[in-house]
């Protein structure tokens, strides 16, 4: 199995070309990083990637197929802002159970405790409710993980603890992680391959 852009083009209506003709393969267990300057792309190459929306030239494939929107979908993707990437008016133990029902030694792994799941996204930390969307973005049918600035927006205490989990997962799963970041260092440490972009 492989996760495969062919050929992507993508801009917004009536704006410039922001990519065009991009070709990016992930394997199960690869981590891969993807940098560039703000405003190359990044995160709308990982929005193609994951599902949300689709190039307007070229395709991508999982296992050689289409993406299908039926069904838990194998990509998913953990956004840089979660509270944007939640429903204010869900209790976490909802969000997090969307799609799948996570088991207890996940969300230990991740530092969720029991009353979080009981909150508001709106009662929660960013790191907190960052930790919430990384646990409903590790179902059981992941196969791949595109994490978009993953940890930005979170302390140099919490970002280690949280990429040592996920790397753990993905290792011993064999999910293919794309990171997506400014920061070269963290790139360079954790990447098998680094691929620049814009």
């Amino acid at each position: 199995m492989r996760l495969e852009g062919r050929n992507l083009s993508w801009r917004y209506e009536g704006g410039p070309w922001l990519f065009t003709d991009f070709n990016l393969s992930l394997q199960p267990g690869e981590t891969v990083g993807l940098t560039g300057p703000s405003g190359s792309g990044k995160t709308s190459l990982g929005r193609l990637l994951a599902g949300y929306a689709k190039p307007i030239t070229g395709e991508v494939t999982v296992a050689g197929r289409s993406k299908q929107n039926s069904g838990y979908d194998p990509v998913q993707m953990i956004f840089q802002h979660p509270e944007r990437a939640v429903n204010p008016r869900w209790r976490l133990a909802k969000t997090v159970a969307e799609g799948w029902s996570p088991d207890a030694s996940l969300l230990e792994a991740l530092g969720i405790r029991e009353d979080f799941l009981q909150r508001y996204p709106n009662e929660l930390s960013g790191g907190e409710l960052q930790r919430c969307c990384i646990a409903r973005a590790l179902g059981p049918g992941t196969k791949f993980l595109i994490a978009d600035e993953m940890t930005t927006m979170l302390d140099a205490i919490t970002q280690a603890q949280i990429w040592h989990t996920v790397l753990d997962i993905a290792a011993a799963r064999q999910i293919g992680l794309l990171v997506i970041s400014h920061d070269h260092a963290l790139v360079n440490k954790i990447c098998d391959r680094t691929v620049s972009f814009g």
